[in-house]
């Protein structure tokens, strides 16, 4: 039976499930990591299976950690094993696309210019089961909504592209969602975009990163006014609230400003373009989706 030291880390000894369990990810996972890049178990106990020893496991927080930022796993398995000592606050965000994700996204438009359904979806599958979720949303996915709409803008013609790659990437990031069966939060984290905001496809993308990591969402859609923003804050008590604005004219401060008061009070973040340079007081102004993820994996508890 393993043994938690008082700072919560496994002591050593600890086993597959064990480590699986405190980080939030499948042992598949953790088995993937040891044989594609070392960083498996290594305390060895005669006549029984190599454990964790807590060195290990803070190797392997760390390298969840830059997976979740965005940072390509071979990449943040690097940095992992290279680290020695106890778990740096701050992690380095994920470097801009590589050069074989820029392949990947003009591969990816191709196929949108030609409506190849099945091959766009099934590229943007691969690279989600590779390489997660922030990752493949952070190098992959945003530039190429950014060139399919540059292209938009500049012809005037291809609405129908930008629409069917939405459409898709929307539903690869609700099937992340529903393969999530048992989530580490007993009280899901509510998200909403505020006001008239309609751009949604980030919200989902955040909802897919955070099952990843075991945590559960409540998405309430978009344009969800303050109303009913507050009513189920008031009756979920949820742990974080993550309230999205497109555009500026929805990020209004008023629906941090008059959110209920709850105990436990959650941890309030915001995203998206609309929220730069306003006062959002209380609130956590999101850099990324990693940073969104991580801000609300701690208000989360883990």
């Amino acid at each position: 039976m393993e043994t938690r030291s008082n700072a919560g880390t496994p002591e050593p000894g600890s086993t597959v499930a064990a480590v699986a369990r405190r980080l939030g990810i499948a042992p598949a996972t953790l088995r993937t990591w040891d044989r594609r890049y070392g960083l498996g178990p290594t305390e060895h106990n005669a006549g029984s299976h190599r454990r964790y020893s807590p060195q290990d496991v803070i190797r392997l927080t760390l390298m969840r950690r830059l997976v979740v930022s965005g940072m390509a796993p071979a990449d943040a398995a690097v940095t992992a094993l290279a680290h020695t000592g106890p778990l740096p606050d701050e992690v380095q965000t994920a470097a801009p696309a590589s050069a074989v994700d820029s392949e990947i996204v003009t591969a990816l438009h191709r196929a949108a210019e030609g409506l190849q359904r099945d091959i766009f979806e099934a590229t943007i599958r691969t690279q989600i089961d590779e390489h997660g979720v922030a990752h493949t949303w952070q190098s992959i996915i945003r530039p190429l909504l950014y060139e399919i709409g540059s292209a938009w803008e500049s012809s005037g013609t291809g609405i129908e592209i930008e629409h069917m790659a939405s459409e898709v990437i929307r539903r690869v990031l609700g099937d992340s969602v529903s393969q999530l069966k048992q989530p580490k939060n007993d009280r899901a984290v509510l998200l909403a975009c505020v006001g008239q905001e309609t751009h949604s496809l980030a919200i989902h993308a955040l909802a897919a990163a955070l099952a990843e990591v075991k945590i559960e969402t409540a998405f309430l859609g978009p344009q969800t006014p303050q109303v009913a923003l507050n009513e189920v804050a008031r009756r979920t008590a949820p742990p974080a609230i993550f309230l999205w604005a497109q555009l500026k004219k929805h990020a209004d401060p008023a629906f941090i400003q008059e959110l209920p008061k709850t105990r436990p009070a959650p941890r309030i973040i915001v995203g998206g373009p609309g929220w730069q340079k306003m006062d959002c007081g209380k609130a956590v102004v999101s850099s990324s989706l990693a940073h969104a993820v991580e801000e609300i994996t701690q208000a989360c508890g883990f």
